[in-house]
């Protein structure tokens, strides 16, 4: 079956967009067939991957609410066999208000996707499906938790970084008990690490600590080439496929492909998170 994963956290700057693309370029150097959904009316995924979302290109927009097909949107990535996209344009800023007034609002993402798989033979549908979702958890970021099985929350390990994080958690729960209970939390993968700091090192303690087996054992490090590859309309993979972010991508692009979508363990300790405090105190540490 085709995993469909949503990469979320409501909290901007902390790698998502980065995190999606990367991953799925990894994913497709390594022969697997991946299908990215930007779901950000920022369109970054869509510029990373070198696909047009200029007005008038059909994408989400026109999926979600025109009821468009998927495949009629998708662009196949520049210099990423395997690897499509279905691109945001500034269209999709409107689309929380629109869907507002419509019947299973919640849905219709996941509607797009279930349709799009299944008129598909088993050599051409992807293996993996990415949502790169908006710093939000508006409507379109609650449409990519209902069509999602999986979710993976990049975390930057900063001071700040598990603000937010616990309502994020609940509001995972929530779709899980009322609309969607095969979702699961897979991964949290610990972003912009820096093993200059003690900061660095003492966030990722934490993080591991709360969340036992849900965090990914790789971590993508700072890097200049991470944040010049979207410049270009690349990747880090193929901006410069030596950096030392590649490296942690496609380590962390291999962890998730080898996952099980559910670990009773991970899940254990999020589930925890979500009905305690909501974040987690980082004051004593981060000030020794």
């Amino acid at each position: 079956m085709t995993r469909v994963i949503a990469v979320a956290n409501q909290k901007g700057g902390v790698g998502k967009t980065t995190s999606a693309v990367n991953l799925a370029a990894a994913l497709g150097e390594a022969g697997h067939r991946v299908l990215v959904i930007d779901l950000d009316p920022q369109g970054n995924a869509s510029t990373a991957l070198g696909v047009p979302h200029h007005e008038n290109v059909l994408g989400v927009y026109e999926v979600m609410v025109d009821g468009k097909s998927i495949g009629d949107g998708l662009h196949p990535c520049p210099d990423l066999p395997g690897v499509q996209c279905l691109p945001a344009t500034i269209d999709l800023a409107g689309a929380e208000i629109e869907l507002v007034a419509m019947v299973a609002r919640e849905h219709k993402l996941a509607k797009a996707v279930a349709s799009h798989l299944a008129g598909l033979p088993d050599d051409a549908r992807p293996e993996i499906v990415l949502i790169d979702c908006p710093p939000s958890l508006g409507l379109l970021t609650l449409n990519a938790l209902v069509a999602a099985t999986e979710i993976v929350i990049p975390i930057q390990c900063e001071y700040y970084a598990l603000e937010g994080l616990g309502q994020l958690l609940k509001t995972v729960e929530l779709v899980r008990v009322h609309l969607n209970p095969d979702l699961v939390v897979s991964s949290i993968l610990l972003t912009m690490t820096d093993a200059r700091t003690r900061l660095s090192g003492q966030v990722a303690e934490e993080v591991r600590a709360h969340f036992g087996t849900a965090v990914m054992t790789a971590s993508i490090p700072r890097s200049v080439r991470l944040s010049e590859a979207p410049s270009h309309g690349q990747t880090v993979l193929t901006y410069d496929p030596d950096a030392k972010g590649a490296d942690a991508y496609r380590r962390a692009a291999a962890e998730l492909w080898s996952r099980a979508p559910s670990v009773p363990e991970a899940e254990a300790a999020v589930k925890a998170e979500a009905v305690g405090a909501g974040t987690v105190d980082l004051g004593d540490k981060a000030g020794s």
